[in-house]
């Protein structure tokens, strides 16, 4: 009995995504994608899908499928994230990959690893954001950071990638051990980089061009009164209705609102990216 047709399949890792996928080319290729019209009216994103598992206590399987229907993108995506929260200090909660089929044939050509593709992807929307919304005429030359979680560091990456006039990083998180030890990691990775750990998330948000907050925080983070005149606001962290990174001053203050398409039952692409930025 003849064998059937073997297909290439591709396993990507953390390690070849990063190598993969400088916050340069990255970035440069995002621009391209989501500015492309016909492309962006191919792309397909139902809603999500979360299953309860009773294997492991609050343990979940989200669901997420894309695909696009214009023929220079033939591919059809399923994300799949797993949601432990029971899971021992040192293994993290979240873990997740992606499959990618031909979506003219149904073939499967790929996994990557979702982690790390995440939080590449979400920086660099991020940063892809701040790139248009910035005035080109005041480049900015001082990052604030709220946060100190797996995301952080890729958005200070992102940004000075997007942005080469950022000179000085101010990190802030509730806890200051965390900030102190990521403004250090990123101090050994940029050492003509002046970043600065801070106490007071206030004074970080008034000296700042750029402001990115990547927290899980109920409580504004960053009061809009203290935001300077024509200040990026970079809001990421935030995925439920009971979490709020910025005030509503902040929100009145803004002078650039973003459009995004949205899903056929209503959700956010630009929320699902990471893209609920505004320009104060």
């Amino acid at each position: 009995m003849a064998a059937p047709p073997s297909h290439p399949f591709v396993y990507m890792d953390a390690a070849a995504l990063h190598s993969l996928l400088p916050f340069p080319s990255l970035i440069a290729h995002l621009r391209a994608g989501l500015g492309h019209p016909d492309l962006a009216a191919g792309i397909e994103c139902p809603q999500r899908v979360s299953l309860p598992l009773p294997t492991a206590p609050s343990a979940a399987l989200l669901l997420m499928p894309s695909w696009c229907a214009h023929p220079s993108l033939p591919y059809l995506a399923l994300k799949a994230i797993t949601s432990f929260p029971s899971n021992a200090p040192r293994l993290p909660s979240v873990h997740g990959a992606v499959s990618l089929f031909s979506s003219a044939t149904g073939v499967p050509l790929a996994s990557i690893e979702g982690s790390a593709l995440t939080l590449l992807r979400t920086a660099a929307v991020s940063a892809l954001a701040a790139s248009l919304l910035v005035p080109t005429s005041r480049p900015p030359s001082v990052l604030a950071l709220a946060g100190a979680g797996a995301l952080a560091p890729y958005l200070v990456e992102a940004h000075i990638a997007a942005h080469p006039s950022i000179t000085r990083v101010l990190v802030w998180n509730r806890t200051r051990s965390k900030s102190a030890a990521l403004a250090a990691r990123l101090r050994d990775a940029h050492p003509g980089l002046a970043v600065e750990e801070v106490g007071d998330m206030d004074e970080a948000v008034a000296a700042a061009d750029v402001v990115s907050c990547a927290t899980g925080s109920r409580e504004p983070v960053v009061r809009g009164e203290l935001l300077r005149p024509g200040a990026h606001l970079d809001l990421v962290g935030s995925f439920t209705p009971a979490m709020r990174e910025c005030d509503d001053e902040a929100r009145r203050r803004r002078d650039h609102r973003v459009q995004v398409r949205r899903h056929r039952r209503g959700r956010s692409l630009g929320r699902a990216a990471g893209l609920r930025d505004s320009r104060c």
